[in-house]
């Protein structure tokens, strides 16, 4: 296994332990199964686990494995504060309390502000003493890393990672996302300033693996080289020396093994030529499944309006290429999950956008159609149930 550093000087594993995934049973979480895999994740060198309060289950799975194992003190343990919950301090304590009490431990070693989606929601927790309660936090042990967890645009991450003295950030990253969402431009922008940088979605929920177009998987199973879609995936990734952890979410013991071999042969520099041309073949070919042809640049922006235009397309785009469900999450969680919504219905049609589009696209048609498509009446719903009760 390979380790870069932290902020601190502290060594986290190439390869972390996404733990949202693990295998269910019986309407839970199959316990047994799911200690076997971490077990031989931790003695293959892995040391960051990831979960999270909100995932059903997963911080009192994890907290049981560790305390079986004994494993504790072999582990960065890492979850977040669902700060779309709470409406004070007392609050974030409460959930504080009873993640600790859930993970069997008296401390959090990286801690997320969790889909912390601009700068106006971090504005709101400071208003309601987060900053405080953070640094009390820090001054006990009780929390060794403050970080947040990101989905939107790259010009808002950096306004994020500008607001607050972080320790670590976590950001959705992958072939597919190098232009959009925080993007390289964010990753490399966390690291010039100092952060390191855990990887989420490194196969977008999988779909980079099972959801690929029909003729990119023939690619893979043409290749003379025999390489896979999730290798070649985790290898991209790995090749950039920003990229401090790769979380991957495994659920059997083959994807662990697979994993882990990846963590210890791919460094800086892994990538060859033949490499970065299959991967630029792949995304030619989950293109052709797109509305779309949209390339993330950002011209566009910023909106009058406050519409995210590459984010819009983007995910309307994956409505195609990676299913209608996955399409419209990724929209809700990068447009309705904020104070200022950023919906393609808030267009007004002024044009600014197609003046400065280097694709000459007819943005304003676009948006028009993606917003019939990607603004469901449950979407409607649930942006106003965010809006109502300041969720974001």
């Amino acid at each position: 296994m390979q380790y870069r550093k932290d902020k601190k000087g502290n060594e986290i594993s190439l390869l972390g332990y996404g733990c949202m995934r693990f295998t269910r049973k019986g309407g839970g979480i199959d316990l047994d199964k799911a200690e076997r895999e971490v077990m031989a994740a931790i003695q293959g060198g892995v040391n960051y686990l990831d979960t999270a309060y909100i995932y059903p289950g997963n911080e009192a799975a994890v907290g049981e494995i560790l305390r079986r194992t004994g494993c504790r003190d072999r582990v960065h343990l890492a979850t977040k504060l669902p700060h779309y919950l709470i409406k004070s301090t007392a609050g974030a304590e409460k959930i504080f309390r009873e993640e600790l009490r859930r993970l069997g431990t008296d401390h959090v070693d990286y801690y997320l502000m969790h889909m912390l989606t601009d700068t106006a929601t971090w504005e709101k927790l400071k208003r309601l003493g987060i900053e405080e309660w953070i640094a009390g936090k820090l001054k006990t042990g009780e929390i060794r890393n403050i970080g947040f967890s990101y989905h939107g645009n790259t010009a808002m991450f950096q306004k994020l990672v500008d607001a607050y003295d972080w320790d670590f950030c976590q950001i959705q990253y992958n072939y597919m996302d190098e232009t959009s969402q925080a993007g390289v431009d964010g990753l490399r922008y966390a690291h010039g300033k100092g952060l390191p940088v855990i990887i989420m979605e490194p196969l977008r929920g999988g779909r980079l693996v099972d959801l690929l177009p029909e003729p990119a998987k023939r690619l893979f199973r043409e290749d003379p080289q025999g390489r896979t879609p999730a290798g070649l995936a985790f290898k991209w990734l790995y090749d950039q020396p920003e990229v401090t952890c790769v979380l991957s979410g495994m659920s059997s013991m083959e994807m662990v093994e697979q994993n882990l071999a990846s963590a210890s042969a791919c460094a800086p520099g892994c990538m060859t030529e033949a490499d970065h041309a299959l991967v630029e073949k792949v995304r030619e070919e989950i293109r052709r499944c797109v509305k779309a042809g949209c390339t993330g640049c950002g011209y566009c922006m910023p909106c009058p309006k406050g519409v995210d235009i590459p984010g819009t397309f983007r995910c309307w785009n994956a409505m195609y290429s990676e299913g209608r469900a996955s399409g419209r999450r990724d929209y809700l969680q990068c447009t309705a999950m904020r104070k200022d919504p950023a919906s393609a219905s808030q267009c007004v049609g002024c044009g600014k956008c197609e003046a400065r589009c280097p694709q000459q696209l007819p943005v304003r048609q676009l948006l028009k159609t993606a917003a019939g498509e990607l603004e469901t009446v449950s979407y409607r719903a649930a942006k106003w149930g965010i809006q109502t009760f300041r969720l974001w």
